[in-house]
């Protein structure tokens, strides 16, 4: 007999997220059955989309999210016991699945899959640059935004998990690199270990004035992390046909679209004088192509090309605090949570 501990969604949130928004909850599970098996959950992911969606989620739901988990028991031969999975089993600590996605609504609800093997690298990393931020960062910069030698490229949400691994694959190909992120600390560990080129403080430094400042060519590519008044202010210094990969817009987040929906400068002027190309895009559309990614991104590791920064928060419990904290820029890198 199995108790699984499971956090659901107890009330929409209202602007940003508060742990009373979730009710920790225990279920008893029953035996598995013919092509099921039993995970328990090892490293949960805590990402921004998730409070995005939220609002899709009736209250008294499972609170979704990824997960990397060992396969205890197995009556699924495309799941043997002792292998990790990945899954969407959503913040759960112990999950029954028989190989399809699980039946709810969520975004990029995927079939589970076996995770390679990593070699020497650690498991969690499969949260990270091994798995969906390692996804969207690769084909989210190298299909939309197509980085040649030598240009300039801006990436906002620069210190976390997706936009700290396009600044590194930007300087593999030989571009310079701009990041934007919201303290001096952060800022040193793009520049100082990560390897960018330069840095913008959005909270201290008048963005249009420092990046008069150091980008002095124009940017060419811009990987947009955050949308808003940000974003607007990037393209003003981007150059005639600057790409634009549109992947998260992570300043209105906390907006009630309702009630208050956020109010930011059109950009439009820049767009259309400039002859810019935006392209949104979820990393579900590249699922299919996830053994490319995987491989390259591990061949970078372990070359020493790509770091993974993580932070990780221990306890299960602790899921609300991580995911509340991540919201609020506390991370560096990809957010975890250890079971």
């Amino acid at each position: 007999m199995v108790v699984a501990k499971k956090f659901l969604l107890a009330k929409h949130f209202q602007g940003e997220p508060k742990e009373n928004d979730f009710q920790m909850v225990e279920e008893t599970l029953p035996s598995i059955k013919d092509g099921e098996y039993l995970v328990e959950a090892v490293f949960l992911s805590v990402d921004p989309y998730m409070r995005a969606y939220a609002h899709n989620i009736p209250e008294g739901s499972l609170m979704v999210g990824g997960q990397i988990g060992k396969i205890l028991e197995s009556k699924n031969s495309k799941f043997p016991v002792g292998k990790y999975v990945f899954g969407d089993f959503g913040w759960c600590s112990y999950t029954i699945n028989d190989g399809n996605a699980p039946d709810r609504k969520g975004p990029r609800i995927s079939p589970p899959f076996v995770l390679p093997d990593f070699g020497n690298v650690p498991l969690s990393v499969g949260l990270g640059a091994l798995g969906m931020p390692g996804l969207t960062a690769y084909f989210g910069f190298l299909d939309i935004c197509k980085p040649k030698p030598g240009e300039t490229v801006c990436v906002s949400g620069a210190a976390g998990a997706v936009g700290s691994l396009v600044g590194q694959i930007a300087k593999i190909k030989e571009c310079k690199v701009i990041g934007i992120a919201g303290s001096d600390e952060k800022g040193s560990y793009l520049t100082d270990v990560l390897g960018f080129d330069k840095f913008v403080n959005y909270k201290k430094d008048n963005i249009d004035k420092k990046l008069t400042e150091i980008a002095k060519d124009g940017i060419d590519c811009y990987f947009d992390n955050v949308a808003g008044e940000i974003s607007t202010t990037v393209m003003k210094h981007m150059n005639i046909k600057g790409r634009v990969s549109v992947c998260g817009s992570i300043s209105s987040y906390n907006f009630d679209y309702v009630h208050d929906p956020p109010k930011v400068t059109v950009p439009f002027p820049y767009i259309l004088n400039k002859n810019l190309h935006l392209q949104g895009f979820q990393s579900s559309l590249y699922i299919h192509r996830f053994n490319e990614c995987f491989t390259q991104m591990l061949q970078w590791i372990n070359q020493k090309k790509i770091r993974h920064p993580e932070t990780i928060t221990t306890g299960f419990e602790n899921m609300p605090k991580a995911f509340i904290e991540m919201l609020q820029g506390k991370n560096l890198g990809k957010a975890i949570v250890k079971v």
